[in-house]
């Protein structure tokens, strides 16, 4: 052999050697695929979301848009609306998001103002799902049963309302 052709014969046999052990081994920089866990309950699912907070998302009170991602969340998940069981109780600052047309003008002092509540309101409780206000506050901001979207229910006050909820099983989210 001339000389230094045993060396690279050598190196050569070392670097494929070297290739085939990389081979085998795992690339350290390939991410490992996420694990997606989804909902092993399909039936009789129970929600209660507990509404105190005057924040919007979408041009909308967040709580109801989450509510509405929550259903499609499920529904792409195999799970229909009418397997879930949700109630919304708003109290508080909130609360006029859940006003008619006329009562929210007036709470706006704007004749022309709209809700734009009203259709997610209505959508919600289309699909099934209970939208409620807390009568103590009404009560404390002069509002009616008139003043109210007519697809509302009004419950006595709101943490009884969310105590007896969780009670029979609710999973309780706070808004």
């Amino acid at each position: 052999m001339p000389r230094g052709t045993f060396g690279w014969a050598l190196t050569a046999l070392a670097l494929g050697a070297m290739s085939g052990a990389m081979a085998q081994q795992p690339d350290p920089f390939e991410l490992p695929k996420p694990r997606v866990l989804t909902v092993q309950t399909k039936d009789n699912i129970r929600v209660a979301y507990d509404v105190k907070d005057d924040e919007w998302d979408a041009g909308i009170g967040k709580a109801l848009y989450y509510v509405r991602g929550l259903l499609q969340s499920y529904e792409a998940q195999g799970v229909p609306p009418r397997n879930l069981k949700i109630s919304i109780v708003v109290h508080g600052k909130p609360a006029y998001w859940l006003l008619n047309e006329s009562a929210y003008q007036n709470y706006r002092n704007d004749p022309f103002a709209f809700n734009p509540n009203e259709k997610i309101v209505q959508d919600l409780v289309d699909l099934g799902v209970s939208v409620e206000i807390c009568g103590s506050t009404m009560r404390s901001r002069g509002w009616t049963a008139a003043d109210i979207h007519p697809a509302v229910i009004v419950v006595r006050d709101a943490y009884t309302r969310l105590i007896d909820l969780q009670q029979q099983g609710y999973g309780y989210i706070r808004f």
